[in-house]
């Protein structure tokens, strides 16, 4: 049997893969635990820099296979994830991937796929791309993230005009308002998000984190929070083995290779 979530290295980046294209990667309990078990990997593993969340097939994903989820939801809770495994809505702020994660869009990318994607750090989507929130239609609402980081993106008009009514957002829409940062043809986002993540995970890894955990505080704590941490943070970045690099390539005027150290 397929596994439903792949996990494949490619030098320094991890690709994870929604591999469930018959049922249009409707996104059940064990593909929940598989994927935060592959974010947890790639926060472990040290020779690891970027992730890229993509799926097999025409579509993203449909959504939730919400028959599976009844029962957690029914308990007010999400299912219990795996020692190891990192929360891959980024709802948990304490149990966050720390390494940047690109993700490549197609088709329809519905309820679950929108705040999947929310979750990442930079989003590249082919022409064909659907977006939508249905959850109002379903009797429910989003409780993966998206009622707090969708107007924190788009504006509070624009984000209730689309979680409100459930209607669709096409790929063109979603670039206008900053949701994806890349439109590309069919079939070319996965290339396109490989190459970005292999753009970061060329920088210093160090580095690369700091702005993550600076950028996460600031939503969450606010921006003074996060500027009292700037250069606290930074000292002992600059102890690093990768800061001198960084300023030996400068002087050398030559591209730095940094070793995360």
């Amino acid at each position: 049997m397929a596994q439903k979530i792949t996990v494949e290295k490619k030098g320094y980046i991890l690709l994870i893969g929604l591999n469930r294209p018959e049922k249009r990667n409707a996104f059940d309990v064990d593909m929940y635990w598989d994927l935060a078990k592959a974010y947890g990997t790639l926060d472990a593993d040290e020779d690891l820099r970027c992730g890229v969340l993509f799926a097999y097939g025409d579509h993203f994903t449909g959504g939730l296979d919400l028959v599976q989820w009844v029962e957690p939801f029914s308990k007010g809770e999400y299912p219990a994830l795996p020692a190891g495994s990192k929360d891959p809505f980024g709802i948990d702020e304490d149990n966050r991937v720390s390494k940047p994660i690109v993700s490549a869009l197609q088709g329809i990318c519905f309820t679950v796929g929108w705040e999947l994607m929310l979750a990442t750090d930079v989003r590249i989507a082919a022409t064909t791309v659907r977006l939508a929130q249905i959850e109002v239609k379903r009797g429910i609402y989003p409780v993966g993230g998206a009622t707090v980081r969708l107007f924190e993106e788009i504006g509070w008009g624009n984000a209730m005009r689309y979680l409100l009514t459930g209607d669709e957002m096409n790929a063109q829409e979603a670039y206008r308002l900053g949701l994806v940062q890349e439109v590309v043809e069919p079939g070319q986002q996965l290339q396109r998000a490989i190459e970005i993540a292999e753009t970061i995970a060329k920088q210093a890894p160090l580095g690369v984190r700091a702005i993550i955990k600076s950028a996460r505080l600031s939503r969450v704590e606010g921006a003074k929070a996060a500027l009292e941490r700037l250069l606290p943070d930074l000292l002992p970045i600059m102890k690093s083995e990768d800061a001198q690099e960084g300023v030996r390539a400068f002087i050398e005027r030559r591209e730095a290779i940094f070793n995360g150290k």
